[in-house]
């Protein structure tokens, strides 16, 4: 059965989102995780719907998510998300110096 998991990085980042909203909007961050959860499972049932960012990583796809990019690879039928950043920054300084 495929599945998907979430690498450390990603967790970091999901625990910033959180942060952000348990101090502005804890309904709307319930939401936020609801949301990112359907659209994860939707990519362990279509993992070629993300676009590739093969330019900043070899294999890397990326799939937009309100004003973020859910980076995840490919893991046979496994999805790993790897990040969840923010559309405005900068993504290929955000890759250069990981695994």
């Amino acid at each position: 059965m495929s599945r998907y998991v979430i690498n450390i990085l990603a967790t970091q980042d999901l625990n910033q989102i959180a942060d952000y909203f348990a101090d502005y909007n804890v309904e709307a961050g319930e939401k936020f995780f609801q949301d990112f959860n359907k659209k994860c499972q939707q990519l362990v049932l279509f993992p070629k719907s993300g676009k590739s960012y093969a330019y900043i990583r070899n294999g890397l796809r990326g799939l937009s998510f309100k004003n973020y990019i859910i980076f995840y690879r490919i893991l046979g039928e496994d999805i790993e998300i790897l990040r969840v950043i923010s559309g405005h920054r900068n993504l290929s300084s955000i890759f250069e110096n990981s695994d």
